[in-house]
């Protein structure tokens, strides 16, 4: 999957909140929008992933494999995305909420054993009947984003995934998700203010967006 933007403007009450964007997103990317408070990137990605207030017009492209998602339905368009928050769900147990983000498709015991798998895989088997509070904060951010992956997205929006984490468990934690990607084969967009957040050899489109995105760390805004 290849998640495109052309062209893409928001207004509201006829001003525009930043000049027209374009970017390109292939397979196991992320691309990396960076720009200070209140330009519109979480207003941006509740565009892409259908979720954008009456009060902005939108106008441009949003496609997926040059498909136009415009006119889909939220639901339709398969798009995972990874808050600063956890959001588990209290009253469910840590293979519960994994299991919560799993395909209709899958029924019965199958879903239990899919949750215990995943947990499996990355090294937390053992949490699978613990509560959300009974768990660290990195451990609820890697069940998070699992239970994100579990509902297989066509792509993936990270609205400043690291900054409620400290120091050292950011840097792994930020690691661990884009390995993820990596292996998902997802292309990913990520909005955030740290320069450290952006992957090795990642890609950015810094403010005004007007260019297209350059490669890598270091860059001056």
């Amino acid at each position: 999957m290849t998640l495109s933007v052309e062209n893409l403007t928001l207004s509201n009450n006829e001003q525009h909140l930043f000049q027209p964007v374009n970017f390109t997103v292939e397979p196991g990317n992320v691309l990396t929008l960076m720009g200070p408070s209140g330009c519109g990137k979480s207003t941006l990605l509740s565009a892409i992933a259908g979720h954008l207030s009456p009060v902005f017009l939108l106008e441009g492209t949003i496609s997926l494999n040059g498909l136009s998602m415009i006119e889909m339905a939220p639901d339709q368009r398969r798009i995972g995305i990874l808050f600063q928050d956890d959001l588990l769900f209290p009253h469910l147990n840590i293979w519960e909420n994994l299991a919560f983000g799993l395909p209709k498709t899958i029924r019965g015991t199958a879903r239990k054993e899919k949750a215990i798998a995943t947990l499996q895989q990355i090294g937390l088997r053992e949490l699978a009947g613990k509560m959300p509070t009974e768990i660290s904060g990195g451990q609820r951010a890697r069940i998070s984003l699992m239970r994100m992956l579990l509902s297989e997205p066509h792509t993936v929006l990270l609205d400043e995934p690291f900054s409620k984490l400290d120091k050292a468990l950011r840097s792994e934690f930020r690691d661990f998700v884009f390995e993820q990607i990596r292996q998902q084969q997802v292309p990913a967009l990520m909005v955030t203010h740290d320069d450290d957040d952006i992957p090795d050899g990642g890609s950015v489109l810094r403010w005004p967006w007007a260019e297209s995105p350059q490669e890598g760390r270091g860059l001056l805004c």
